[in-house]
């Protein structure tokens, strides 16, 4: 009798079954991947969020260095203008190089002139202060706009070419390269996306610290006009 040989079928369909090979996607391929005019669009991204980081840094330093408050200040400029003792009071303003200092000099240099006058002259000089503090913050605000628009032009334009791809082949260009040119286009959308958004949170954080500072001054502006109407 001869011997029989019984096969598991299992074996036999795990023998057959196709190998899946799992395909890596890194970003240096999705961008090198893209063609010249996505290579082109990545790199106007990355010029565009290493200015937004600059500035937001920049700005935020010089915020910062805007917030440096003494709470015994004010409180010094009222004993010096109360003894009379004018330019002890702008000896102490030159001091602090703060946004609130040179409001209050401003308005020590107008005292004699009518109260009218010393607060047009207080009111002019926060509007400068003002805009030294906001100054460049505005290219932020554009570029939290314009990076993902031109991320969207990059994805429009590969989608362009790969159906140009596909027309140009009579239709019998293979899924797999036009997907792949799908995706890659895509890259720029996110690539802006992420610009435009770490833009727009450094834009709206840096409002934030302007306003506190701009609070300050008024602040202060009040409590030296309080001081000028107090009763000798």
């Amino acid at each position: 009798m001869l011997p029989i040989l019984i096969q598991n079928d299992s074996d036999t369909n795990q023998d057959l079954e196709p190998i899946i090979q799992e395909k890596t996607l890194s970003i240096v391929e999705l961008i090198t991947d893209g063609g010249m005019a996505g290579q082109i669009i990545i790199g106007v991204l990355f010029i565009l969020l290493f200015v937004a980081v600059y500035l937001y840094f920049e700005r935020l330093f010089a915020i910062k260095a805007a917030t440096d408050y003494d709470a015994n200040f004010m409180s010094q400029i009222r004993e010096n203008i109360s003894s009379g003792n004018m330019q002890a009071a702008k000896v102490l303003c030159s001091q602090k190089n703060t946004p609130v200092a040179r409001l209050t000099e401003k308005g020590i240099s107008r005292i004699g002139s009518p109260l009218e006058d010393i607060n047009t002259a207080i009111e002019n000089a926060g509007k400068l202060e003002v805009y030294k503090l906001e100054k460049n913050v505005s290219v932020l605000a554009t570029i939290s706009g314009a990076a993902p628009m031109i991320g969207f032009l990059g994805t429009v334009i590969g989608m362009v070419l790969a159906f140009h791809t596909l027309a140009t082949s009579s239709g019998q260009a293979e899924m797999g390269t036009l997907a792949e040119g799908i995706y890659t286009a895509m890259t720029t959308t996110v690539a802006g996306l992420i610009v435009g958004i770490i833009a727009y949170i450094g834009y709206n954080h840096l409002v934030v610290k302007t306003d506190k500072v701009v609070h300050q001054m008024e602040a202060t502006a009040v409590e030296f006009l309080d001081l000028l109407n107090e009763p000798a």
